[in-house]
C-alpha cells in the first residue's frame, strides 16, 4: 500500500469518526460524569466492540447477512432495542449520575466496576451492525487485491483505530472539561437526560430503517 493511498484513507476515516454517534456520545457522557480515568475501561470496550465488527467484516459476515437477511435484521432490532434501553436508563438515572460525578455515594445502578464499564462500551459498539456494512463497503476501496491482503488489512485496521481512539479521547476529555461548568445547578442533570433522548432517537432511527 502506498503512503498516499493510506493518507487518503486515514484522513477520510478521521473526519468520519468525528461525526457524533452512539460511541462518541457515550464517551462524552462518561467523560462528564466520571472523568477520563474512570472512562478508560469503557473506551477499551468501545474499541473491542469495533474490533469484533471489523474482523467480522473482513471474514465475510456481510456476505452471510446478504444470504440470510433476516439475521442482519434481527441484529439491527436487537441493537436498536439496547440503545433504546440505554436512553431510558440515562433519563431515569440522570440524577444518580450527577451525584456520582460530585463524589457522593452512587446507587447500585451506576457502573462502578471496570468490568461494567468495559461491557457497556462493548455492547454499544456491537449494537450498531451498520458498522459491518461500512467496513465491508469502505475498506475494499483502499485494498490492492493483487497484493498480499493481510498486511493491508493490518495497516488499515491500525489507521482506523488510531483515528477512532483519538476522537474517543477527544470527546471524553471535552466532557471532562465541561463537567465543572455543568456541575452548577441542574445543567448536568439535563445534559444526561438529553444524552438519553439522543440514544433513544438513534434507536428509533435504526428501527425505522429496519421496519
Amino acid at each position: 500500500m502506498s503512503l498516499s493511498l493510506f493518507l487518503v484513507f486515514f484522513f477520510t476515516v478521521f473526519f468520519i469518526s468525528a461525526t457524533p454517534g452512539p460511541n462518541m456520545l457515550l464517551a462524552f457522557q462518561h467523560g462528564i460524569n466520571h472523568g477520563v480515568r474512570k472512562t478508560l475501561w469503557m473506551l477499551f470496550g468501545l474499541s473491542f466492540g469495533l474490533f469484533v465488527l471489523l474482523v467480522s467484516a473482513l471474514l465475510g459476515i456481510d456476505i452471510i447477512s446478504r444470504r440470510w437477511p433476516w439475521l442482519l435484521t434481527a441484529t439491527k432490532v436487537a441493537g436498536a432495542l439496547y440503545l433504546f434501553y440505554l436512553g431510558v436508563q440515562a433519563w431515569r438515572h440522570a440524577d444518580e449520575e450527577v451525584s456520582f460525578s460530585k463524589g457522593r455515594q452512587a446507587k447500585n445502578k451506576i457502573l462502578k466496576s471496570a468490568r461494567q464499564r468495559f461491557t457497556r462500551g462493548m455492547w454499544v459498539s456491537l449494537s450498531n451492525p451498520k458498522a459491518i456494512l461500512f467496513f465491508a463497503a469502505f475498506f475494499p476501496k483502499f485494498i490492492n487485491f493483487d497484493a498480499p491482503l493481510w498486511p493491508q488489512y493490518i495497516i488499515l485496521t491500525l489507521g482506523f483505530f488510531a483515528s477512532e481512539t483519538t476522537w474517543q479521547f477527544a470527546y471524553t476529555i471535552g466532557g471532562t472539561k465541561l463537567s465543572g461548568w455543568l456541575g452548577s445547578g441542574s445543567r448536568l442533570l439535563w445534559l444526561n437526560r438529553i444524552c438519553g433522548v439522543l440514544f433513544i432517537m438513534i434507536a428509533v432511527a435504526l428501527l425505522w430503517e429496519v421496519l
